[in-house]
């Protein structure tokens, strides 16, 4: 599943653990629908319609390939794709039984079965059904690819260039561009009723978060992509072709459905080929122009039980949180979610009609370092002297001012702001300070710049001015202050620290050969814990610093299939002790997030601590007349 966690955080795929969260596009010129040439709304008379600011554009319809997992990609597909289940304001899971139902049907062996209900279709008319099902499966649990992503270290593989095309696959090799440690565990074909409403699969091992799969049990339609790679025209037809596909491991076939999985739902502007935007849920992507805005309309066969009030919402791309409040001011959006600062809260809370919600976030900012890039990290760097390498990767750890960024940049927003210092567990969560005091971190890295341990371990490892280039969003002004203040601290003990900033940063993270090291934030988007392994995992989907250690992989392959909740706490802090110990990267602080909403236009906005955050009732939003 993607990176959408709870441990204590959450994510929104269902192919990895955590989605990486703000980006960088510019400043848009998007419509406003409903504002008058004066800024104000009028009162709906028609069609009512919304514009909201977000921070970062929406580049694919798949947020289930490596390529597409991010937070802004999983905000419009939340709202154009439907789910059997979703977090509610209380964090709870809620049903939606108009989209379809599960259950498990057995506990030795763990069968769960999904039964897709009459009303869930594709905005195409075509109906939901177990073919999309088997499509999510066989791509994200890699059970079918046939070659592993390349590396330094063992050769040739797939490559996936900043564009999310896959390359280095010949012939019939077949590599879904994805991972999901849950469904990677159901390796026999499912069951399928006659009708092909109900699937059952049946896991080779039990699985903590069986649940958390089965709430999204589809990605994109089965039809469309078997229609594009399979060249079967009449939708039922290209469903029964790509479940043969599977079912018999034809992998001429499975090749091709894989690269059009992999590759056609990615665009940043409006494709040509509308089949490329049907979705399953209340809305559909009408108008997308690249870096500025995408608009939704209401999906006209749609039947389920989310069904939304507004007519057309437009999320406008507006990077710059300063930028974003301002949009707000002028009425040109109704909500926005800017990157906090305490200017921005302050000049929120001085709006009028502006109503502030204010809440610890499910984001956290933290650094990760990258070990096979040649880089001053990656022990081949030193002719393979693991231990030398460790040093350096520590010693830039040690410089990193955490509190600094915490006192300068977030305790003017949350005065008790505090460093986080663990890796997968949520600051105020019941396991909190155990893992705390078991990992390590604190006792290690304290408050950060120690000048004079990094000179000492820089000395140790016998390394004199390594070059650590550092990537994040180029145009996050919050991001911007952290990095120099760790350029400051990082250069006091011998580093040379590069910006290796872009504003398509979040594309980049896997291409090492950019940068070094690398700082944002990943968003939680769901409770379990088996959002942990896609992080630290050698193959995991969000391993993009390529750290590989055969403990950790024993023991988080041991956490997917683990259900007593006291062995989980025992391997989360045994794989963040390791994680300390070899130098992975480090943690920061928690997200303080603002939500602003002018309630004079819009009511029902609110937030939760998990992505997709404020989109997340978006059907109880309504216009004021």
């Amino acid at each position: 599943m993607s990176k959408r966690k709870l441990l204590a955080t959450a994510g929104i795929v269902v192919a990895s653990a955590l989605a990486f969260s703000a980006c960088t596009p510019a400043t848009p010129t998007a419509p406003s629908p409903g504002a008058t040439a004066g800024g104000s709304t009028a009162a709906p008379s028609g069609p009512t319609a919304v514009s909201v600011a977000w921070n970062q554009a929406f580049y694919s319809r798949n947020s289930d390939t490596d390529y597409g997992n991010a937070t802004a990609n999983a905000n419009i597909l939340y709202l154009t794709n439907d789910s059997a289940g979703y977090y509610d304001g209380d964090l709870n899971i809620a049903k939606n039984e108009s989209f379809a139902t599960y259950e498990k049907v057995s506990d030795d062996p763990l069968q769960v079965k999904i039964t897709f209900a009459d009303t869930a279709t594709w905005s195409d008319g075509t109906p939901v059904d177990a073919a999309d099902a088997v499509l999510l499966w066989g791509a994200v649990s890699t059970n079918f690819n046939t070659i592993e992503a390349a590396t330094e270290e063992d050769g040739p593989g797939a490559q996936v260039d900043d564009e999310g095309n896959v390359t280095g696959v010949e012939g019939d090799n077949v590599y879904f561009n994805a991972a999901s440690p849950g469904h990677t565990l159901i390796k026999d074909f499912p069951e399928i009723s006659e009708d092909g409403k109900e699937i059952t699969f049946t896991y080779s091992e039990p699985f903590v978060d069986w649940e958390i799969l089965a709430m999204g049990p589809t990605t994109v339609p089965a039809h469309i992509v078997a229609k594009r790679a399979l060249e079967s025209a009449d939708p039922a037809a290209a469903k029964q072709a790509l479940i043969d596909a599977f079912q018999n491991n034809d992998r001429a076939s499975l090749s091709k459905i894989a690269k059009v999985f992999n590759e056609d739902f990615n665009f940043k502007s409006m494709p040509a080929d509308e089949e490329l935007v049907v979705g399953s849920g209340p809305y559909v992507i009408t108008e997308l122009v690249e870096e500025q805005y995408v608009t939704v309309e209401k999906n006209e066969n749609y039947q389920g039980m989310r069904a939304p009030k507004i007519d057309k919402i437009t999320v406008r791309i507006i990077a710059d949180a300063q930028a974003s409040v301002q949009a707000l001011q002028n009425g040109e959006v109704v909500v926005t979610q800017p990157q906090s600062t305490a200017d921005i809260l302050t000049q929120l809370q001085g709006l009028d009609n502006v109503e502030v919600l204010t809440q610890t976030g499910g984001t956290y900012e933290h650094v990760d370092l990258v070990f096979n890039n040649g880089g001053p990290f990656d022990p081949a760097s030193y002719g393979g002297d693991a231990e030398k390498a460790k040093k350096v990767r520590q010693a830039f750890l040690h410089t990193l001012p955490r509190q600094r960024i915490i006192d300068n940049i977030i305790k003017p927003l949350n005065p008790e702001a505090e460093i986080r210092n663990t890796y997968n567990v949520v600051p105020g969560s019941p396991e909190y300070d155990a893992t705390v005091e078991a990992n390590g971190m604190k006792a290690t890295y304290g408050e950060g710049s120690n000048v004079d341990k990094a000179k000492e371990l820089l000395a140790e490892a016998g390394v004199t001015n390594p070059t650590v280039r550092m990537m994040f969003a180029q145009n996050n002004t919050r991001r911007q202050q952290e990095f120099q203040l760790i350029k400051e601290t990082a250069e006091q003990a011998g580093f040379t620290v590069v910006d290796a900033s872009s504003l398509d940063w979040g594309q980049l993270l896997g291409t090492n050969d950019v940068y070094d090291a690398s700082l944002f934030g990943w968003q939680s988007t769901s409770v379990g814990v088996s959002q942990v392994p896609p992080n630290y995992l050698t193959t995991g989907q969000n391993n993009y610093g390529k750290f590989s250690n055969e403990q950790v992989d024993t023991l988080l392959n041991e956490l997917n299939v683990t259900t007593d909740t006291d062995r989980q706490n025992e391997i989360v802090s045994e794989v963040e002790k390791i994680l300390v110990d070899e130098a992975f990267g480090l943690t920061i602080f928690q997200f303080p997030e603002i939500t602003g909403y002018d309630s004079t236009k819009i009511k029902n906005v609110k937030s939760i601590a998990l992505s997709p955050t404020f989109f997340w009732n978006f059907w109880e939003w309504e216009v004021v007349a």
